[in-house]
């Protein structure tokens, strides 16, 4: 797959705790650092205090190729308790891009939640670009390996997505509460 095809990630999980449950630690913006091995701290930004359309965040992740390095989100879908997604700008230009245009993100990711009746079907997925990203650093380095370089990753990013899905699961059903009706 090429870098321009806007390749994507989708990963999800059962979680036997009511959607509510679920929607709050979805919009805890803090908790995914907690639980990836790249993205190291996030903050609200430009006054945001939450999640809204529009609201900001920066996020400072950390790479073993490519270092450390700032990214400002905004969120661009809510829909409560249903989904909740952003687009990640490279704000400080970083990746020689064209700056914080959410129409040329680096990433777009979203959670959707579906209720069933033992919990919710969580559902976190990424698509990558069309702005450019680290991504496009390493295809700039080794152009004939563009598509080695676009699976590995999705290969990383999937490895990542799993690790959050899997510690959101465990939070959620950490007390042991059975998930009640679902809202």
């Amino acid at each position: 797959m090429k870098y321009a095809d806007g390749p994507t990630v989708t990963c999800e999980v059962h979680i036997r705790a009511d959607r509510a449950r679920v929607w709050a630690l979805v919009t805890d913006i803090h908790l995914p650092a907690r639980l990836s091995p790249e993205l190291q701290r996030v903050e609200w930004i430009d006054g945001a205090a939450g999640p809204a359309v529009g609201a900001a965040f920066a996020g400072y992740n950390r790479h073993p190729l490519l270092g450390e390095w700032r990214t400002v989100s905004r969120v661009v879908e809510l829909h409560e308790p249903r989904v909740f997604g952003w687009v990640v700008l490279d704000q400080d230009g970083r990746f020689a891009g064209s700056g914080p245009a959410p129409d040329e993100p680096m990433a777009t990711w979203r959670f959707e939640l579906e209720p069933d009746v033992s919990g919710t079907r969580l559902r976190q997925s990424v698509r990558v670009g069309p702005g450019r990203s680290g991504v496009s650093l390493a295809i700039d380095r080794m152009p004939d390996r563009e598509e080695e370089v676009v699976a590995h990753r999705l290969g990383e990013l999937r490895a990542n997505i799993d690790a959050s899905l899997r510690g959101m699961k465990d939070l959620a059903e950490a007390d042991g509460r059975p998930a009640p009706g679902n809202t």
